[in-house]
């Protein structure tokens, strides 16, 4: 799900700093919209709502959705986003977490959030710290708003 907001200076975007030892220390091509796997017979947009609550740690703080469509991620996955004009304290998220043994092959057992910290971010900035296949969706977004 795409948190977006308006501003002044221009459309905002909520994303997620993915969290674990992989990501602690990457900023660019580090941040993920909040979203989550669908398998088959699951409602993908029920999923999309179900994911931003357990990534952030709150309900889509929205009622209207816009659909953004799928794009097939360089894994071969397809992610199916949809983008909602709301407002929240990205500084108050809170994530659930994942388990991990780390360091590898030590058999300890940590646990990690699966969003460490979310953030607000203007257009161009969001392209940079984008995870690189997860960009085409700005675009999307930018053209749903200029759509009269």
């Amino acid at each position: 799900m795409l948190l977006y907001r308006r501003r002044d200076e221009g459309v905002e975007v909520l994303l997620g700093h993915m969290g674990g030892p992989f990501w602690a220390r990457k900023d660019d091509g580090a941040w993920s919209i909040p979203k989550g796997e669908y398998g088959d017979g699951e409602d993908p947009f029920a999923v999309a709502r179900r994911e931003f609550e357990e990534e952030l740690g709150t309900p889509v703080p929205a009622t209207d959705f816009v659909p953004l469509g799928e794009v097939r991620q360089a894994g071969g996955k397809r992610l199916t986003v949809w983008a909602a004009e709301g407002d929240l304290d990205a500084a108050r998220t809170r994530s659930n977490t994942f388990e991990l043994e780390w360091p590898p092959r030590s058999g300890r057992i940590q646990e990690f959030p699966e969003i460490d910290r979310a953030a607000w971010f203007g257009i161009e900035q969001a392209r940079a710290g984008l995870v690189k296949g997860q960009v085409p969706y700005l675009d999307r977004l930018l053209e749903r708003l200029l759509q009269p």
